[in-house]
């Protein structure tokens, strides 16, 4: 299927649009307001609330596609896209922005922001593209182990290493206690959503071998594209695993 397709097939009718887009954009709002509320009141580190907003928005997905199929999930794609152009314009200072622009991609921060999106978008199109129903695991693994990363590393990470990134002027750093916690968080999402939503049962073997897989995966993706290449990898592993049951 070309990309073409994948859209025209995919597009959401009038009827879901009306019932589903209301919600999913007031949900949109929530997310991220909650997440900008956690650091205006309670004093968050960014670390923390951008993976507050990333959960819930790569949960939202899953169960979109669950159980609207992957119509619900361009809808819920429409709704973010709205709510972070928003945040962007407002800018510095606004409760929202500052829920989601690190202070150390100054002066870039809506950039970061722009490539997040970019790399969230690419790897959930790609995904459904190349593996189909299966890029609800790239959702889940994504949205659990990658926001489990940060914050684990941001108050645990004793033992730094750096990451490649595009931007010269940048140096980013992860950590070997946040890359563990991507390999835990993995195993545990796995096993959930194959005997929960495909009624499957993977040898435990197998799932640590996806786990090692999608820890690496993220523990060498570019600065900023952790996104799209942990789901597009999470989504294939499963896929071939499951495939060959």
């Amino acid at each position: 299927m070309d990309i073409f397709s994948f859209f025209t097939t995919n597009f959401p009718s009038l009827s879901l649009i009306a019932r589903l887009f209301p919600i999913s954009i007031l949900w949109s709002f929530a997310a991220l307001t909650f997440a900008g509320y956690c650091k205006k009141k309670f004093h968050f580190k960014i670390g923390y609330t951008r993976k507050i907003f990333h959960f819930l928005i790569f949960i939202s997905a899953a169960f979109f596609q669950i159980f609207y199929s992957l119509q619900g999930v361009f809808i819920l794609g429409w709704s973010v896209t709205v709510v972070l152009i928003f945040a962007c314009y407002k800018g510095n200072g606004f409760m929202l922005y500052e829920a989601i622009a690190r202070e150390k991609d100054a002066p870039y921060r809506t950039k970061y922001i722009v490539y997040s999106y970019l790399a969230t978008f690419l790897g959930g199109v790609f995904s459904n593209i190349l593996f189909g129903q299966y890029a609800i695991f790239g959702y889940a693994i994504t949205g659990v182990a990658d926001a489990i990363a940060e914050p684990i590393g941001t108050r645990f990470g004793k033992h730094q290493y750096r990451v490649f990134s595009f931007d010269k002027m940048k140096i980013s750093y992860r950590s070997i206690e946040g890359s563990l916690s991507v390999l835990v968080a993995t195993l545990l999402v796995i096993v959930l959503l194959a005997t929960t939503f495909f009624s499957v049962s993977i040898p435990f073997y197998y799932i640590c071998a996806i786990a090692i897989f999608c820890m690496l995966v993220e523990a060498v993706s570019p600065s900023g594209f952790d996104n799209l290449l942990l789901q597009l990898c999470s989504s294939y592993a499963c896929c071939f695993i499951i495939q060959q049951l």
